[in-house]
């Protein structure tokens, strides 16, 4: 190794050691004293629920573990915005588990966690995934419950969701392994099978305390809607265990004997590993953000046998397209060039910039793989559009609308990793989350923003110097240098891949030499959901 791969090693490995660190402080969940309790009462922790229900050695892609991280500090904290979930497989089926974490406000449900929740009802809508729900919660986290409650996409929307999974014919099971309560009652009772924990499980509209203050019946919790009330009396329960480990085992025995559904015939082969290793992933990206680096090292060790069919390789080549395989299913990539290339007209074209003949090519390779049904994978890192006087005579608003257009329209499965920069219009153009990726993820380089920080800066601080001014105060340079740094270090904290997974702006931030793992298992949960609808771009910019 050279030094400069080794300061690139360095500098994403202690990347990926603070990620992990980070990683290690949300499985706490509530605290050591919280998870304590939990197993005082005879309980296992949401992520031991989920550990015990997915079969051994199988994989688990988690979905918004740094949701709310660093967030709601005024209520101490919400990890992991109080709910752990994600995909993995239950007696050999890919399902969608959402498990509650009691230990953190005994799984009240912050604005995030409803955020949360609703994403992953849509991944298991758009993948026809069976939804697995580990209920135990409180219900709404009412100090915020103007922020929760009422509107389109608040708490309310997961039981429409329930309902319209459950016209889609998709399956959903509920074990209530403790409280709910309220408006939380009707999702067990919405799902298609409800089993309950004695003892621990409940069910009501309105607990102990509010029957009480409402109609001044003394009753406790068991009595009004524990498993043997709703198993043998109310008849809204149709299991009761002991145990948690009891309740999972039959959750294990239901999935095993759901019929297969009609797949979207995705390619695959038998998969092959990368020619170059995986590991050099975390060498091969600069630790400097604004440096080039030809974005080919990258594919070539995501890739099977690190071949990848350029599709109009000298034309476009800021950015690069192409046909491969990813743990043997068939791809489509879409990925920024970040080294300077030359056109064939003798132009430089800086790297990570979209230029007008990038973004007709990869426009026009969207629509390839749409015709041929294959799974379309980007690869962000985008600083922007090409901007100038050259740039605008020769219509790169309408080319980059062309891009967009095709990006927006496209029918098959787009899955996309933010690997560097994602600035601006680069970030629709290249799907973005506003985009509808049915997977999004970020390695921890990751940088999301509607501009590079230094540009922002200057710009932001330009208007408030310009606004001081105007107010008859003088700026000393001193005072101005203060207000960039000021300025640069608030804007630089709002680009990192923690501030953008905290608010589900992606699904998740994971290790490079992961990245054909979750892409592998992103498309096989895509497979599950045929492609149903036509490709129509409707009026196209030519």
């Amino acid at each position: 190794m050279d030094l400069e791969t080794n300061k690139n090693e360095d500098a994403m490995r202690l990347a990926i050691s603070t990620m992990k660190q980070r990683l290690g402080t949300i499985e706490q969940g509530g605290g050591k004293k919280s998870l304590e309790k939990v197993r005082q009462r005879g309980k296992l922790t949401a992520r031991e629920r989920i550990q015990y229900l997915i079969d051994k050695d199988s994989p688990f892609i988690e979905i918004g573990a740094f949701a709310a991280y660093d967030m709601y500090p005024e209520y101490g904290g919400c990890p992991a915005a109080g709910t752990v979930g994600g995909i993995g497989y239950v007696s050999g089926r890919q399902c969608m588990i959402v498990a509650n974490d009691m230990t953190v406000k005994a799984g009240a449900w912050f604005p995030l966690t409803g955020k949360k929740n609703l994403r992953l009802q849509e991944i298991a809508m758009e993948n026809h995934l069976p939804v697995i729900y580990l209920v135990d919660s409180a219900g709404v986290f009412l100090p915020m419950q103007d922020e929760i409650f009422p509107d389109k996409e608040h708490f309310g929307r997961i039981f429409r969701n329930n309902a319209r999974m459950s016209a889609m014919g998709i399956t959903q099971i509920a074990a209530v392994m403790g409280s709910c309560v309220a408006g939380g009652a009707y999702l067990p009772i919405m799902s298609d099978e409800v089993l309950m924990v004695e003892g621990n499980g409940s069910i009501f509209l309105a607990g102990p305390y509010l029957v009480k203050a409402a109609i001044g019946e003394d009753v406790d919790a068991e009595t009004l809607g524990g498993a043997v009330t709703h198993t043998e009396i109310s008849g809204i329960a149709d299991y009761k265990f002991k145990t948690d480990e009891e309740c999972l085992d039959q959750i294990k025995r239901i999935v095993s004997k759901i019929g297969q559904g009609p797949s979207a015939g995705f390619d695959r082969i038998e998969p092959v590993a990368p020619a170059l290793p995986e590991a050099d992933l975390h060498s091969v990206l600069p630790s400097d953000s604004s440096r080039p680096y030809d974005m080919l090292d990258i594919i070539h060790r995501i890739v099977d046998d690190s071949a990848f069919d350029q599709y109009k390789q000298d034309y476009g080549k800021s950015i690069l397209c192409g046909y491969a395989r990813i743990d043997g299913w068939a791809v489509g990539i879409v990925a920024n060039q970040r080294k300077i290339v030359k056109s064939r007209k003798g132009e430089l074209q800086m790297g990570g910039v979209i230029y007008n003949d990038s973004a007709d090519k990869a426009a026009r390779f969207i629509m390839n793989c749409n015709q041929k049904k294959i799974p379309l994978v980007f690869l962000q890192d985008v600083t922007g559009f090409m901007v100038g006087s050259r740039s605008e005579h020769a219509g790169i608003i309408k080319d980059g609308a062309k891009l967009v257009n095709a990006v927006s329209n496209s029918v098959v499965p787009k899955i996309t990793i933010i690997i560097g920069n994602s600035y601006g219009a680069g970030n629709y153009a290249m799907c973005g989350k506003a985009y509808d990726p049915r997977f999004i993820f970020a390695w921890p380089s990751a940088k999301i923003a509607v501009m590079g920080g230094e540009q922002a800066a200057k710009t932001l601080l330009q208007i408030q110097v310009a606004s001081l001014k105007a107010k008859g105060q003088e700026i000393t340079p001193d005072e101005e240098a203060r207000l960039l740094k000021e300025i640069t270090d608030k804007y630089n904290s709002q680009t990192t891949p923690y501030y953008a997974a905290a608010r589900l702006w992606v699904d998740d931030i994971i290790d490079p030499a992961d990245t054909r793992r979750h892409v592998s298992e992103s498309i096989k949960a895509a497979n599950n959901a045929p492609v149903e609808q036509p490709f129509n771009v409707g009026v196209f910019q030519v």
